[in-house]
């Protein structure tokens, strides 16, 4: 499966607007015919925290669908999958509570954001149920992957785990190539 872009209709009127952020009966019409069974909701205080880029490996990987409720965040995708002719490629997009884009990550995929606001707030539906045994992830300033993070002045606040994160040459990738390259998204 694809990394998707997707951009939920909202119906507005004089009192504000209303939007449905889920559909298991549409989603897949979408290309994300996926069974989410957990939700997260993280909130982060000040422009420049970065979270990631993490992903869980198999048996408890997981796909997520992944929106800002509150203010703004990049949002990214680094392909992880061995084999992948897009392997250590990206792709990313802004997610806002204004625009209310959704970006689906699949397994295979390591996923992080920096938020753009302060106090902005991110929720996340997920396939899988979290499970430490099976945590991984890529250091956010791999060179090799080469990401333009959006950061203020004094770099990224960081997380102790996420400061120690190896290089995405230096980990054993858990993920096969499914083949499907990575493809750019229209952010």
């Amino acid at each position: 499966m694809p990394v998707k872009l997707i951009r939920p209709r909202r119906f507005g009127d004089d009192r504000g607007w209303f939007v449905e952020t889920y559909n298991a009966g549409r989603y897949p019409e979408l290309g994300v015919p996926v069974t989410f069974v957990q939700d997260n909701h993280s909130m982060s205080r000040d422009v420049g925290t970065l979270r990631g880029l993490h992903y869980q490996a198999p048996p408890n990987g997981q796909d997520k669908l992944v929106r800002c409720v509150r203010g703004a965040i990049w949002d990214v995708a680094v392909d992880v999958r061995k084999g992948s002719p897009t392997f250590g490629k990206w792709v990313a997009a802004e997610l806002t509570a204004e625009n209310g884009h959704q970006l689906f990550v699949p397994i295979g995929f390591a996923h992080g954001f920096v938020t753009l606001q302060p106090h902005t707030e991110v929720e996340y539906k997920c396939s899988a149920l979290y499970a430490q045994q099976s945590e991984g992830g890529v250091i956010w300033n791999d060179p090799a992957i080469a990401l333009p993070w959006p950061l203020p002045p004094g770099g990224p606040k960081l997380s102790p785990k996420d400061e120690i994160l190896t290089a995405l040459d230096e980990a054993s990738s858990p993920f096969a190539y499914d083949g499907q390259p990575l493809e750019p998204i229209d952010a």
